[in-house]
């Protein structure tokens, strides 16, 4: 490895966290990693690390893109949406690619990690995994040093996945479920982490897709009923059938706030979120995937991380 700076785009988010501190825990005192948001409040949270430069800037601008990759020598693509129109999946899962890999070429660097998904497919059955699949064409086309990295569903910590369904358990009697018996196989955010600093470090990943995916598969409602034990609130889940649950997901999609979810995301787990054995997985780079159990209790078990002052909020009500 001979690696000055590297520039990660989505550094401030659930996985980009993972990776610079699973970066600076690695190398020490290693190449800078230069972090973009486009508020600095928003990285916060990686700010203090040593190593890490934030630096805010537009990554969908050209002219900063091409300042924020001068002198880097390798960049790791961590940016993605998992609700919006088809103009949204096809700034960030398409363009966004095709922008960085022109800016990649302007600049002379040649080293570039993507993050997809399992699934992704030009042909794919929602505007998440078309979308995904049409930003790796691009990607494949542009004559890089390019790794693909193909995760399942990623959980840990500050997921938005189990967390929001230990929340829903918390405040529902039952759990209406649409796409109940959807198929995953979740990875923990720490092995994706691991995976995309070993690309970083060995060249011989160069030119090769991996499937991050963990030791289990389970369907959502198994998993719903995993954050549910794990968080104190087990509920009953109520399987919905197809109409129901598309009247659901319409319902999340015009309700306010934050997306929780949507039509496509129905579409997409019509396809099984699976390691389908065609590529290389984690074993592959030297890294043994862990368990749901091994991880899972420890952040939604009650008392753990800002849960542990529940017991003296009960008692100084």
């Amino acid at each position: 490895m001979n690696l000055r700076s590297v520039l990660i785009l989505g550094g401030s988010g659930f996985v980009g966290r993972a990776l610079c501190e699973t970066l600076v825990d690695r190398w020490k005192a290693g190449p800078r990693l230069r972090v973009p948001t486009r508020r600095l409040a928003n990285a916060q949270v990686v700010q203090p690390l040593p190593l890490v430069d934030v630096l805010q800037a537009d990554v969908h601008d050209d002219a900063q893109l091409d300042r924020l990759l001068a002198g880097c020598d390798a960049v790791v693509n961590l940016v993605a949406i998992l609700h919006g129109s088809e103009a949204a999946f096809e700034q960030v899962h398409v363009a966004l690619p095709r922008r960085l890999a022109a800016a990649c070429r302007r600049q002379g660097v040649r080293r570039l990690i993507h993050v997809s998904a399992l699934g992704a497919d030009p042909a794919g059955p929602s505007r998440y995994l078309r979308s995904k699949g049409r930003g790796e064409a691009v990607l494949r086309e542009a004559g890089l040093d390019l790794t693909l990295l193909r995760p399942s569903v990623i959980f840990g910590a500050n997921d938005r996945f189990l967390n929001l369904f230990a929340r829903l358990q918390a405040l529902f009697p039952v759990m209406p479920l649409a796409g109940a018996d959807a198929r995953f196989q979740p990875v923990w955010v720490n092995d994706v982490a691991a995976a995309i600093a070993v690309c970083l470090e060995r060249p011989n990943t160069i030119g090769q897709i991996y499937e991050c995916a963990g030791p289990e598969v389970k369907t959502l409602a198994e998993l719903v009923q995993l954050a549910g034990q794990a968080s104190g609130h087990p509920r009953p889940i109520l399987p919905l059938p197809a109409p129901l649950a598309t009247l659901q997901a319409l319902a999340m999609e015009l309700a306010p706030g934050e997306t929780l979810m949507s039509r496509d995301n129905l579409a997409s787990m019509t396809v099984p979120n699976v390691a389908t054995g065609q590529h290389p997985g984690l074993a592959a780079l030297g890294i043994t995937p862990s368990a749901l159990l091994a991880v899972v209790p420890g952040y939604l078990q009650p008392g753990q991380r800002c849960g542990r002052l529940d017991a003296w909020r009960a008692r100084h009500r």
